[in-house]
């Protein structure tokens, strides 16, 4: 069983000229997630500590963020909200590099969030996998996600290789998550994967995942 989420609008591909970007404050844009999987994020705070100023800002160029934008001008993430909050942990007046997905003609934060909504690009379910909330219960900012722990888990079978990337499908390891939350796993965290992996990396490569997208056998 997949998670029960809405049919999507597969995410815009980024242009390919770097001048066709935008630059932006990390700090003031808006999530489309209600959590994230800290394990991931304390790696990428790893990576970008261990990089120069100029060598991090190289490397945000070519991974830009899918935008939606009111008519005010706030503007909604539809992606890398992992490693931009890991972004954020070192530096909190980050800016990044990002596109405009999708032009709002309205700045109204619940006519905003239902146009989301009605393209599959909001993810509706907190730490716990309990959902969908109200999109309203959604984070004004990055720092206010909270942790899942089966999204973490998943981003280690994806580093592993087990799971494959599938960039344009909005919360495509977070469908995972979903699907590993209904198998049998020993306790485990964000902070200490290592219990769970043996049983994920089996149940991932099953015949019974070969319906989800990544799936690798």
């Amino acid at each position: 069983m997949t998670l029960p989420l809405p049919a999507y609008e597969p995410l815009p591909e980024a242009p390919q000229a770097a001048s066709d970007l935008i630059e932006v404050a990390i700090a003031a844009l808006h999530p489309t997630q209600l959590c994230v999987g800290m394990a991931e994020i304390q790696h990428r705070i790893a990576d970008f500590q261990n990089e120069s100023p100029k060598e991090r800002r190289r490397y945000l160029k070519t991974k830009p963020i899918p935008l939606v934008r009111s008519s005010a001008g706030e503007l909604w993430m539809v992606d890398r909200h992992h490693r931009l909050r890991g972004l954020l942990a070192v530096d909190p007046e980050a800016t990044g590099w990002g596109y405009i997905a999708l032009d709002l003609p309205f700045n109204n934060r619940s006519a905003v969030l239902q146009a989301l909504q009605q393209r599959g690009w909001l993810y509706l379910y907190d730490g716990r996998g309990l959902g969908p909330l109200a999109p309203e219960e959604l984070p004004e900012t990055l720092l206010g996600c909270q942790d899942d722990p089966y999204r973490s888990l998943v981003w280690k079978l994806k580093r592993e290789g087990v799971i494959d990337r599938a960039p344009l499908i909005p919360f495509h390891e977070f469908r995972w998550a979903a699907w590993l939350r209904r198998k049998a796993l020993p306790p485990f965290n964000s902070q200490q994967l290592e219990p769970a992996l043996p049983a994920a990396r089996a149940y991932a490569r099953s015949a019974a995942a070969s319906r989800m997208a990544g799936w690798k056998g």
